[in-house]
């Protein structure tokens, strides 16, 4: 039996328009649509493929606020068994650094049957909202864990956990004994879509509701306030132009190769 956490962050979509707030510049989330991120949809996948062959229990853990449920629910559709909601406005603008150390917290209190800890904690590589990627790596320092970052492939037999890394360089293969942490890449899997069994059953699955004071953990270390970056400003991205039209008279292909040098494309 292999007891797993996954990580999920609801996200804006990336359909909608993203902006900044005019106060501190941190990402508007109510402007936009709200989803679950889709590299955690493969991270929830590759959790219920795990539990399917080898039996164990799947959490998820999502800090976030109030609206956060909806991708939690999304991911307890898909046939995660339980989760767990970090939500205190003290988090708003916290840094990679701070939300690792609070996510670290929150795991640190997440047991399964016998009261044992988790086996396996699974992300995504990065988070569509930001894309720093060093979350997981920040949380297996925290925890004092093994890190299998980057993965297509994961593999979990005999207390081990084995997994294919791809680069520019080629593929490498990883190893590290259970607990561990891993990141996946868009090339894992392909996500279950939720059946109307699943999403209606996840109307009574278990949400464990945290605070920070519930962790342990000081408002004072986390927020947009004592982050380890400060944005001082920021620039609104230009409005669409139309593009340039060009009449094919029998030379269409030379206007387009000089339009194209023009703009340094080529």
């Amino acid at each position: 039996m292999t007891n797993i956490v996954v990580l999920i962050k609801q996200v804006p979509d990336t359909w909608s328009e993203r902006k900044l707030t005019d106060g501190d510049y941190t990402l508007d989330r109510e402007a936009a649509d709200a989803v679950l991120d889709e590299i955690n949809e493969r991270s929830v996948e590759e959790a219920l493929l795990i539990k399917e062959a080898q039996g164990g229990e799947v959490t998820v853990l999502s800090a976030g606020p109030d609206r956060a449920t909806d991708a939690i629910r999304k991911a307890l559709s898909m046939g995660a068994d339980k989760a767990v909601h970090i939500n205190d406005p003290a988090l708003h603008g916290s840094d990679a650094i701070q939300t690792a150390w609070t996510l670290a917290a929150a795991l640190g209190q997440i047991t399964f049957e016998n009261d044992e800890p988790a086996d396996l904690i699974i992300a995504g590589n990065e988070a569509t909202d930001g894309r720093v990627g060093a979350v997981p790596a920040i949380i297996a320092e925290y925890l004092g864990i093994p890190q299998l970052t980057q993965l297509r492939k994961v593999v979990v037999a005999d207390g081990k956990i084995t997994g294919e890394r791809e680069t520019d360089e080629g593929v490498f293969g990883l190893e590290a004994s259970l607990p561990a942490i891993v990141s996946v890449t868009e090339k894992i899997n392909e996500p279950r879509f939720p059946s109307f069994k699943g999403i209606m059953a996840a109307k009574k699955k278990e949400v464990l509701v945290y605070t920070l004071a519930d962790l342990g953990v000081d408002p004072e270390t986390v927020g947009v306030a004592n982050a380890g970056t400060t944005v001082t400003s920021s620039t609104p991205k230009p409005p669409r132009t139309a593009g340039e039209r060009i009449a094919d008279e029998g030379d269409g292909g030379t206007k387009i190769a000089a339009y194209l040098v023009s703009n340094k494309v080529i």
